[in-house]
């Protein structure tokens, strides 16, 4: 395991104290979820903002499109 040492302010040592004295969790620990997290969320971003541009070049813009889609998708597989 690698280590990372970074610098933070009185008042964010204060709280992640609390916190951690609260949850029984270690700072590190707290400090891991924290970052852990926070990739996770602006990995998401990225990834929607991607399929967003893609769905919009394809005339996608609300949901309604997207249920018209299946809708269409659906009709075509179905067999009568």
């Amino acid at each position: 395991m690698t280590m990372l040492t970074l610098r933070i302010d009185d008042k964010l040592d204060q709280q992640l104290n609390e916190l951690a004295a609260s949850t029984g969790k270690s700072k590190s620990e707290l400090a891991r979820e924290a970052l852990i997290g926070h990739l996770f969320r602006t990995r998401w971003q990225t990834a929607t903002a991607d399929f967003g541009r893609h769905a919009r070049a394809n005339g996608i813009y609300t949901e309604d499109d997207v249920m018209r889609i299946c809708n269409e998708d659906h009709a075509s597989h179905s067999t009568t």
